[in-house]
């Protein structure tokens, strides 16, 4: 099993028992920390994509250690002018480990209850969807609806609904 999830800013393809660098985390060493963006998961042929991210999946990790990454140069040059500059840094890092990866949370249950609302918002979204902006627009003009004119279509749907 495997998931990707967003940890710090990144995305990372993260399996169980694996060892990933990412940059550095609030905790100390031996700290478990544990992630709960996560964007999709996969077992096998069963592929859960989350929109934006998956309700109720959670990444259980253990802070292994805090380090520095290798040195990178940052080299900047302007020909036949005579400038140069040499700059450098190692990046602060922290490698984790990953303990688990869990689909199922507290969240589940309340998950399908905002599913059963979205299908119901879904169908009069669609029926709006449909439509073309400039039929929109009129639509927002005969409801009364100020500032339609510069509106996009998402918003004219949401200000419709």
């Amino acid at each position: 099993m495997y998931a990707i999830v967003e940890i710090a800013g990144q995305q990372f393809k993260v399996a169980k028992d694996q060892k990933v660098f990412v940059h550095r985390l609030a905790g100390e060493e031996g700290d478990s920390v544990s992630f709960d963006k996560i964007l999709l998961t996969g077992d096998g042929d069963d592929i859960t994509l989350g929109a934006p991210a998956i309700e109720g999946a959670l990444v259980e990790a253990k802070i292994t250690r805090h380090l520095k990454g290798d040195k990178v140069i940052v080299f900047k040059k302007k020909r036949r002018k005579g400038y140069r500059v040499k700059n450098g840094h190692r990046q602060a890092l922290t490698e984790i480990s990953i303990e688990g990866i869990s689909v199922n949370g507290k969240k589940a249950t309340s998950a399908k209850k905002e599913e059963a609302k979205s299908t119901k918002d879904d169908a009069s979204n669609t029926d709006l969807n449909n439509n073309t902006v400039v039929e929109l627009r009129e639509m927002a003009k005969e409801k009364g609806i100020e500032g339609y004119s510069s509106m996009k279509k998402a918003e004219l749907i949401a200000a419709l609904s």
